[in-house]
């Protein structure tokens, strides 16, 4: 197979002003995956961001490498279990709060797993659609609760997966899961513009950093990526711009759509 001149990562698109002003929130932003790049993203595009995760160590490592690389705009944390529907309520809450006002919402808390069908439990069925589609659930409603209550609008980007159009073994449960917040992506879409908030939602195919790294086997990963048809998986930084985009006033009439960030075939 020829090699693609697009095979290498290109060095990271600068930041240009984008989200300048907005107020952003990005959820399970803790640590080196989607959520950091995003909430870094952000920052880039000139926005102030609170970010949350459960996990409170990495949420303040977090905050603290944003906040050095930039100093000159707001960066805040609010500790957040996803499948709690009164921390989350009081996500949305205390971001209002520190923030000043909520523009951006991005929903990335999401968990996989490889399990086939035949021996998957009752448990890890529904806490893969407890943490990646019940949750996003959550954020959504505490959101448009909290834009129905003020004077301006806002915009929720969804992170979703090809796994919602896309069969893979071992991966029913996140699939379903993923297809799911694609409906609730278009559904409350439909609701939300009443609030003047669009919804729309990434579907990456794949993107390699080390938490996934974690639960995914480096075969697997190598095998996706070998797949895509610039031989590579993308880089976390290049999902997000695609979210900031979103998220900016270059989309402002674009709500209820599933974007694939995604190189695949076909």
């Amino acid at each position: 197979m020829t090699t693609s001149p697009l095979a290498e990562v290109p060095v990271e698109t600068p930041g240009h002003g984008l989200l300048a002003g907005k107020k952003v929130v990005v959820t399970a932003a803790a640590g080196t995956g989607i959520g950091f790049a995003t909430a870094r993203r952000a920052l880039l595009e000139g926005g102030d961001v609170l970010v949350s995760d459960f996990h409170e160590r990495r949420l303040a490592e977090t905050v603290e490498k944003l906040a050095a690389e930039f100093p000159e705009q707001q960066v805040t944390s609010i500790v957040c279990d996803v499948s709690s529907t009164e921390q989350v309520d009081a996500l949305i809450t205390g971001a209002a709060e520190q923030l000043g006002r909520i523009d951006v919402l991005v929903n990335n808390a999401g968990l996989g797993g490889e399990t086939p069908v035949v021996d998957m439990t009752d448990d890890q069925w529904d806490r893969v659609l407890d943490i990646t589609l019940t949750s996003t659930f959550r954020a959504t409603r505490a959101a448009l609760r909290y834009f129905r209550s003020v004077d301006h609008g806002g915009v929720l980007v969804n992170n979703a997966s090809v796994l919602g159009w896309r069969a893979q073994h071992s991966q029913a449960h996140y699939a379903a899961a993923k297809a799911g917040v694609m409906a609730l992506t278009r559904c409350s879409a439909i609701e939300a513009a009443e609030y003047g908030v669009r919804i729309n939602a990434v579907a990456p195919s794949i993107a390699r950093h080390a938490f996934l790294a974690k639960v995914t086997s480096e075969e697997l990963l190598d095998r996706l990526a070998a797949g895509e048809a610039f031989g590579r998986a993308a880089d976390v930084w290049e999902i997000a711009a695609t979210i900031a985009m979103l998220a900016s006033d270059y989309t402002t009439y674009l709500t209820g759509e599933v974007v694939s960030i995604s190189s695949q075939r076909a």
